[in-house]
């Protein structure tokens, strides 16, 4: 007896309703650009959002990234539950690179080192693999760049 589904249809249907449940817990994405270089972002404005960064993720392309966004003041980061070597650059709230943590590696211990930031003034932080500040020519002083606004 047939129910009028065949398998093929049942099976897409499945692929479209994880797509749109994946699409609606997605971060906003934007294009970043700080001084040479333009990363395609996800964007962390909840408290939520930063708590949770780019945790558990196994790989990250070399032109993409997190961007950070909160209140004005300190930022104080750490590596726990990541697993990939990260560069932390941290703007002021005029978007001016104040900072960049070269290669702060992933946390394997219970009791993690933190990367504060030297400045109280914080309002946005960037999260790139480790190195490509460096590869890609990035200074303390370049400017960030919003090249698209955040989707809502």
């Amino acid at each position: 007896m047939s129910l009028g589904f065949d398998r093929n249809s049942i099976v897409w249907s499945l692929v479209l309703i994880t797509l749109t449940i994946s699409a609606a817990f997605a971060l906003d994405m934007a294009q970043v650009t700080v001084g040479p270089a333009t990363f395609q972002v996800e964007v962390a404005k909840t408290a939520n959002e930063r708590a949770q960064g780019l945790m558990f993720r196994r790989e990250l392309p070399p032109d993409q990234g997190m961007l950070f966004v909160q209140p004005p003041g300190p930022a104080v980061f750490w590596m726990k539950n990541t697993y990939l070597s990260l560069d932390l650059l941290y703007f002021d709230t005029e978007g001016r690179l104040m900072q960049i943590v070269s290669e702060a590696p992933p946390c394997k211990t219970p009791d993690c080192p933190i990367y504060p930031s030297d400045t109280a003034k914080i309002r946005y932080i960037l999260e790139i693999n480790a190195g490509e500040s460096a590869r890609r020519g990035i200074r303390v002083g370049d400017r960030l760049q919003l090249g698209s606004e955040p989707r809502p």
